[in-house]
């Protein structure tokens, strides 16, 4: 079983801001694979479901970014899943452009408080990750009100095709496909 967890911060008030591209994915994830994420438990909303031929439960940590550690913690010991080998956690990263995705196996939090909390809670920073780039953040600008700022019509569009990548590198995680999703997917692209 695989636990597939995208952070963002929960209420109306953060949906669709860059901070929340990791729900965004869940979301497509959901659609795609006709999963209903309506469940609440282990601080998340859940769904159970299958993704090419894998059992998943897809999670959206309703603890607030800065805490998704707690409900990601909770997850992996109710389910008693590897978190080495079973969980994949989708997030925003501000160092890459709009819709760029990268895939990770292991490495520090690089300054995303939600990754710091869940390392600090598994007590390892070895698990997949997938991050979704929102854009780099401006001059002057503040980088929590860049984060929980909105994007625009054209990095939207961007977002929309990286979210669908996003969905395509899971299906090859969850097949144990880890090494051609990295190369799918981790080189650099173009900027357009």
């Amino acid at each position: 079983m695989w636990i597939i967890a995208g952070l963002g911060n929960p209420t109306k008030t953060y949906e669709g801001t860059r901070h929340n591209v990791g729900f965004a994915v869940i979301d497509a994830l959901a659609e795609k694979y006709n999963i209903t994420v309506d469940t609440k438990k282990h601080i998340a909303l859940l769904g159970k479901g299958v993704i090419e031929g894998q059992k998943v439960i897809l999670a959206k940590p309703q603890t607030y970014m800065n805490l998704s550690g707690e409900s990601v913690r909770s997850l992996v010991d109710y389910y008693k899943i590897d978190e080495e080998q079973e969980l994949i956690i989708i997030y925003d990263d501000i160092s890459l452009e709009p819709g760029n995705i990268r895939i990770r196996t292991k490495g520090s939090a690089g300054g995303h408080n939600g990754i710091k909390n869940i390392i600090s809670h598994l007590g390892t920073q070895v698990f997949l990750r997938i991050k979704v780039g929102v854009g780099e953040k401006p001059k002057n600008y503040d980088l929590k009100d860049y984060v929980l700022g909105h994007f625009s019509k054209e990095e939207q569009e961007h977002m929309e095709e990286g979210f669908q990548h996003a969905v395509y590198a899971v299906g090859m995680l969850v097949q144990d496909e880890v090494q051609a999703a990295m190369n799918e997917f981790n080189r650099k692209k173009k900027e357009v």
